[in-house]
Parts: structure tokens; sequence; C-alpha cells
């Protein structure tokens, strides 16, 4: 920078006062202005590209992964070579503006009540996601009322371990149960709950796991909620690895690269030091990352093993395969592979879980939000087996309801996981996968006839049913089907619905099943809500609790208080 002489000093000493303030206005816009533009197109490192030894010369023997970058940014080698660009630095402003939220939900359609005698059968495929609820947490706890497409009742409901009976050694994979009770939220209404509850596996008698860490290092995972949280997190699972277990991790910015080859679980330290090596910068291509962690995960395989992808990331995919239907074809071809595909999702502000579950979905894999070390340690380490070891896949439900008996139905969540009624009985439909230990909750509100709990009235042409009436003690048939790992053919399972089962009281499963499910109804904006008020959902919750090993349904306490505050104070987003 040029500096002025003495000479021309003192004259501008000698200007009238407003030329001295339009030079100095001048010295300011160009230093607001003219040295941004050369910083733009010289950026200088980051403090962790200065200070990180693995972008200098890797000294003779040191192993292939001491020299891998995965930051996406320029290495420090071209420090010397820039110039030193000095500016005045800008006048301070009086407020930042918050940072944009450029969180991404699917839009969901609401359930709606069904006329039996219209539409009688109601198909869907099973959900073991439980995201939706460790993400309404942390937006609690931020004072944020979550908007409605991110309340997902399913998720809320099966995020929860249930008493449900466990299958008998030789039968299927997973027990069933029904139980039919007064419905809190209307007085002349019932509930009816489907239940199903997977074989818990010792992680000990797992089958050798051959894992993919797909790890987001783009810029957007800088947070400490983000990449520092995934490592801590991923850490907790690798200090589970047997030695016949293998991880390799994949990274992805703007471009892909191999971070570690598939390394056994006896050699645990060059896994962990992996993981640490890793740091976030650059764009996100998020499409090249999944489609080289598949290549490793072939190469590796186990047959008759767990094959897994793990992709970690806050979704925000920018560079690459960005188009969500082009990514959900990459993955579905992927599936056919026997490699399944689980996402964890970290952050906030740019969250995209619409991508995140989607993939999860079509990648025959379950989704997880990762808030916190617990959350982790809860997904990654308590619930290993449901996580990693899926016990029967393409898991359908379907339920026939009795038109003589019941008037009216309406599922509660499972939204975006209707199924057509053709579907049930199409082997070729993609439908959800059970984990070893994992249980899956279905609760429906329905209307006998008669009862007056209807919500509109009947066809004045309905047509009458002989048969039906002939069975005026069931209330409906359930029909389950699924496929056994590895198979293409699913089996069927078939049990009638009894009106005599009716309990004059829910148990403690369904009393609090209902307690989170009036909470989700709640903060969608109380349109199905009925008699459900805060108070009630609090009660019934209390009431319901059970023993509560983990602690997580005391802390669902907690969070119907907050939830009541921030719904009493504000409208809902939408």
């Amino acid at each position: 920078m040029h500096t002025p002489s003495n000479r021309s000093t003192h004259a501008l000493h000698r200007r009238p006062a407003w030329a001295f303030a339009l030079a100095l206005g001048l010295i300011l816009l160009a230093a607001c202005q003219g040295p941004a533009q050369k910083v733009a197109q010289s950026p200088e490192p980051t403090k962790s590209e200065a200070a990180d030894p693995s972008t200098a010369a890797a000294p003779r023997g040191s192993s292939n992964l001491d020299q891998i970058t995965v930051t996406g940014t320029r290495v420090s080698q071209l420090e010397s070579q820039r110039p030193v660009v000095l500016s005045a630095p800008p006048p301070p402003s009086p407020m930042s503006a918050p940072a944009a939220n450029r969180e991404n939900y699917a839009e969901i359609e609401r359930n709606g009540i069904l006329r039996v005698a219209e539409q009688p059968v109601s198909t869907f495929s099973i959900d073991v996601d439980t995201g939706a609820y460790s993400n309404l947490r942390r937006m609690l706890h931020a004072g944020q009322r979550p908007p409605s497409d991110a309340v997902r009742i399913e998720e809320l409901i099966n995020y929860f371990s249930y008493d449900y009976p466990a299958p008998r050694p030789g039968e299927a994979p997973f027990a069933f149960a029904t139980e039919l009770a007064p419905s809190p939220f209307h007085d002349k209404r019932l509930l009816l709950q489907v239940a199903l509850q997977a074989q818990a596996v010792d992680a000990r008698a797992l089958p050798p796991a051959n894992l993919v860490f797909l790890i987001d290092t783009s810029g957007s995972m800088y947070d400490d909620a983000k990449l520092p949280l995934l490592k801590r997190g991923f850490a907790l699972l690798v200090n589970q690895l047997r030695d016949e277990d293998s991880v390799a991790i994949v990274a992805y910015a703007g471009s892909a690269g191999l971070v570690l080859p598939p390394t056994s679980g006896a050699r645990r330290g060059e896994i962990l030091a992996a993981l640490e090596r890793l740091e976030a910068g650059g764009s996100t291509n998020g499409g090249a990352g999944i489609a080289l962690a598949y290549a490793v995960a072939k190469q590796a395989r186990v047959e008759g093993g767990i094959n897994r992808v793990i992709l970690a990331s806050d979704g925000d995919f920018n560079v690459g395969t960005v188009d969500h239907n082009a990514l959900e074809t990459l993955v579905a071809d992927q599936r056919k592979s026997g490699v399944a595909l689980s996402v964890l999702g970290f952050g906030t502000g740019n969250y995209n879980e619409q991508t995140a579950e989607r993939l999860a979905d079509i990648g025959n894999g379950n989704y997880a939000y990762i808030d916190s070390l617990l959350e982790a340690r809860k997904v990654l380490v308590a619930q290993m087996g449901g996580t990693l070891h899926t016990l029967a896949s393409d898991v359908k439900i379907q339920v026939e309801f009795n038109p003589a008996v019941v008037a009216e139905y309406r599922l509660l969540g499972y939204e975006n996981r209707l199924l057509a009624r053709e579907d049930f009985d199409n082997d070729r439909v993609d439908a959800g996968e059970i984990g070893a230990g994992h249980s899956v909750t279905a609760l429906y509100e329905i209307a006998l006839v008669g009862s007056g709990g209807e919500a509109s009235a009947p066809l004045r042409y309905a047509p009458a049913n002989a048969l039906a009436d002939a069975r005026s003690d069931e209330i409906a048939l359930l029909r389950l089907r699924y496929k056994r790992p590895g198979e293409d053919a699913s089996q069927l399972i078939e049990q009638p619905i009894a009106r005599g089962n009716l309990r004059e009281q829910p148990s403690a499963n369904l009393g609090f099943a209902a307690a989170v499910a009036g909470y989700g109804e709640l903060l969608r904006g109380g349109e199905h809500a009925g008699a459900m008020s805060w108070d009630r959902v609090e009660q019934l919750a209390v009431a319901s609790r059970g023993e509560d090993r983990d602690g997580l349904r005391g802390e669902f306490l907690q969070l119907i208080g907050l939830a009541r505050s921030l719904t009493c104070a504000e409208v809902p987003a939408r």
C-alpha cells in the first residue's frame, strides 16, 4: 500500500473541512470494497489448515492415511505464494442479522377420518425411524416451536420402548399384539393399538459386520453440533466392535475420498485416529460419497453378515448430484446389492431432514437424528442391534375393518408410509425393515356403529354386508406381511380382532403411546386433538410412565412443559 509523503499530508491539513471529509469517505469506501475483491481471489487458509501437519510433505515410510486431506480447502503450502493485503477495518455494525433458517421438511398431508363403508381397508409400511422425536427435542430446548411438517407422530411413539411380548423361538422374527380401549381424544370413540416386537439379539451374538462410515466433511459441518459431535458418536460405536467386524471410512466434501480402507475391529486405534483427522471444509457432493461408500461396502461384503453404509450428514447436498429424485434412484439401485443404508442427521439451521429420512427409507435402513452424545449412545450402543441388524424386511400392515361394527377410523401418523391396497400382496413394493429388539406401534382411533362418535353421516345408499353381519363380534382383520433376510417371497400372518377384547382402561403401553400421540397432535396445531389438552397429555403420561429404566419417559414429561409454554405463546410455523 502506498504511503503519502509528509508534504502531501501537510497539504491535506490546509484544505477545507469538507474536502477532508470527502477524502476520508473515499478512503473508507476503498478500504471496504477494494481489498475484499483481492481476498476473494486469494483466500487465506483456515487455522486448521495452517496447523494441520497432514498438509506438510509426508516423511518417507509414512502411511497413505497420514497423507489424506479431506477438508475440501486449499493446502497451506500456498501460504508463501500469496500477497499480503492490508485493509482498514470496516465500520462496526450495530446488529448482526440472524442466520437464515434453511431447514427442509417434507410436506405432510394429515390423515383424515374415513368411513368404513366407503374405504374399509387401511394399508401402510412399518416405520422404525425415531429422528423426528430427537429433532423436536432439539427445537424445544432452543425455545423454537417446531414446524408442523417436522412432527411425525409414528416416530414420536416409536422412539420409546414398550413392554410387548417377545416372539417365541422358531416362529416369526417378531411377535404382534393388539389392544382396544376407550380413546382419550374423544369419549365416544376407541383406540385400537397394533404392536410388533422384534426378537432382541445380544450384541456379542450379532453376525460379523462390514460397516462403511460415510461422513460429510463439508464446510456446513463445522459447528460443534455437527462434525465434532459426529466423531464422538462414532467413536462410541467403534469401541463396541469385535475383531470380526470391520469399518471403512469415506469422507466427502467437494469430492469423495477413501479415508480408511476396511479395517478390523481389532485395530480400533487406527479407526479412531482416522476419525479424529477429519475436518470440515468445502462444498457437499453427497452423490459421489454415496456411490463410493457402496463400492467399498460391496468389495468387503460379508456373506450372511451385516453389510451397511451409515451416512452422517446435515443433508445439505449442494454440488454433484443434488436432485432428490436422482439421489433416490442411486440408493434404490444400490440396495439391490444387499447393502443397507442408515442415515444419522446432525445440526441446525440448514438441516435437510427430507433428504435424510427419504434416503434411509429407500436404502432399507433406519433414520435417527443425533442432538447429543446421549442420543448417539442410544442409537449406536444401546440399540446397536436394531440399528445394524435387520430381522425382517418389507414389513407391511393391513387392517380390514368390519363395516357392520366400525363406522369410521383414522390412522394416527404414518402419512408418508401409506400404501395402496394392492401393494400389500405385491412383493416388489418396498416397505420398512425391523431390526433386532425394535418395536413398532400403530394407533387407530375408531368410532363404532351407533356410538354417537361418528364425525360424518353415513351414506344413504351404502350397501349392506351380510357376511360382515354374521361376524359382528369382529372389529377388524389384521394382516401382516414380511420377508426374512435374503428371501424374495413374503410370508403372511392373519388374526381377527375381537370386539370382546375391549378394556375398560388402557394398559400402560397404550396409555403412554396415546399420551405421545396427543403431544404430537397438539404440536401439529390440534386439528385432531379432540379432548386432548396439555394437562391431559401430562396426566396420561404420568399415569402410564411405568418403570422408565432409561429415563426417557421422565424427560418426555419435561418436553411436555416446554411444548405447552411455546404453543401457548406462538402460532405454529407452517
